[in-house]
């Protein structure tokens, strides 16, 4: 069996994971948090989203956010765009690239952005166009690739088909997210290869929530395949406020030992993550859903 030998992981516990925190985070904890997963060795982070304070309060200081960054040579400081608004933003910021995102989910797309899968793609056309003006990169995500909250069918030819359409506007990657967790590593299988005969595979990223417990069996699959592109989240933090029954994203310590007991590198110091992810979790008041933070929390000195 044949694995990558580098991956890069792109830690999304800034913004995907505190998203849907009840309590507000302060601007200086998102940005230490932020600045400790760099010292940990990050070098691509979801720093915030520019979007409506009024659907998700927790993002309302992205731009001090921004602001208050360190930033670091070699580091990608990416924020998520909904609509031009949301862009202009991202470069008064001077954000080095944004995410754009649809669904795989009719339903799903329906409750978060309140419009169809085909609406979702037009609406992005002027952004995309302007980062293309600017040259500032994009990557998108498809949402609900393994299973809707909604009980339809996700087909694997749905999602290579939004794939696709996501790439041909100009995405230099694609995350395939499971956004409730629901996938096995058969089916992860099934959907990379759907989506890898039309787009590929070295552009094909993953994002899988641990609801079942089966995110890490799921990264094994997408390595076996040559996936290389792995998105997650400190600690376990997040969840997804559109998607009843979603919870965290799988825990980036967890990914990255699995992946040095793998003997494949991701350039992230373990020990250092793990400080982090329990740095994050105190000020939560609570502990990392972690087995790696909790495992090595006593063997950090």
């Amino acid at each position: 069996m044949s694995y990558p030998s580098k991956v890069r992981i792109f830690e999304v516990g800034a913004r995907d994971g505190l998203q849907n925190e009840k309590q507000l985070v302060p601007c200086d904890i998102k940005v230490e948090l932020i600045e400790r997963l760099v010292d940990a060795g990050v070098t691509a982070v979801e720093t915030g989203s520019y979007v409506s304070p009024k659907w998700v309060p927790q993002m309302a200081d992205t731009v001090d956010v921004m602001a208050k960054l360190t930033r670091r040579s070699g580091v990608t400081y990416a924020v998520l765009t909904p609509n031009m608004k949301g862009y202009e933003g991202a470069v008064a910021s001077k954000a080095d690239e944004i995410e754009i995102f649809s669904a795989a989910s009719e339903m799903f797309n329906q409750k978060n952005i309140n419009c169809s899968i085909a609406e979702s793609l037009e609406r992005f056309i002027p952004v995309t166009d302007a980062a293309k003006k600017d040259g500032i990169p994009y990557r998108a995500s498809v949402s609900c690739a393994l299973g809707s909250p909604f009980a339809e069918e996700i087909t694997p030819a749905a999602v290579a088909d939004v794939s696709k359409k996501l790439y041909d506007m100009g995405a230099y990657e694609i995350s395939i997210a499971d956004t409730i967790g629901v996938g096995t590593p058969i089916r992860t299988k099934q959907v990379i290869e759907a989506v890898a005969d039309v787009i590929p595979i070295e552009v094909i990223g993953v994002h899988f929530h641990d609801t079942y417990g089966q995110a890490l069996a799921n990264y094994h699959a997408a390595l076996e395949m040559g996936i290389t592109r792995l998105d997650s989240s400190v600690a376990g933090l997040g969840g997804c406020p559109y998607a009843p029954g979603a919870t965290g994203n799988v825990a980036t310590e967890d990914v990255v030992y699995m992946l040095d007991g793998m003997g494949i590198e991701s350039g992230i110091d373990l020990k250092e993550l793990v400080r982090t992810a329990w740095f994050i979790s105190d000020h939560l008041g609570r502990i990392p859903v972690s087995n790696v933070a909790r495992a090595l929390k006593n063997k950090l000195n």
